[in-house]
């Protein structure tokens, strides 16, 4: 048995690059920010802030709730898995990368926050069936 699990809280760090792949399936990618607050041990010694900078991708409905609604500064509750992969870089260096795949999204704030951010909606879907009743709010 084995367990891969990622459980975040952090603000956005860039506003996401949303592509769409094999059979116009959405991809969303960002940078995710989690700090640790600064503190003093029971020593006295003070621990300073430390920020954590994480690679997110979203496929599928997260990415497309992504593209609508998360902007830099939004602030997300993220639970994924870890991948890591293995690419070149032009110097024929071999460079690895770690990033969350997300299984489940939140955005956190009110949904007016979100929809005022300054980037315009996509496009509606072709199927009616497809659009949230309510569009005042994010759909989840």
């Amino acid at each position: 048995m084995s367990v891969n699990k990622a459980i975040l809280l952090g603000n956005v760090g860039r506003d996401p690059e949303v592509r769409y792949v094999a059979q116009g399936q959405p991809m969303a990618s960002f940078s995710l920010a989690t700090t640790e607050r600064a503190y003093t041990n029971s020593n006295g010694v003070q621990v300073p802030e430390r920020t954590e900078w994480h690679n997110i991708v979203a496929w599928g409905r997260n990415a497309e709730v992504v593209e609508r609604y998360v902007r830099k500064g939004s602030k997300l509750y993220i639970e994924g898995h870890l991948r890591t992969r293995q690419y070149e870089d032009r110097n024929k260096i071999k460079r690895y990368v770690t990033e969350i795949y997300v299984d489940t999204l939140e955005l956190l704030g009110t949904p007016q926050q979100a929809t005022q951010a300054p980037n315009p909606a996509p496009q509606q879907p072709a199927n009616p069936a497809a659009t949230p009743n309510n569009t005042s709010q994010p759909p989840f």
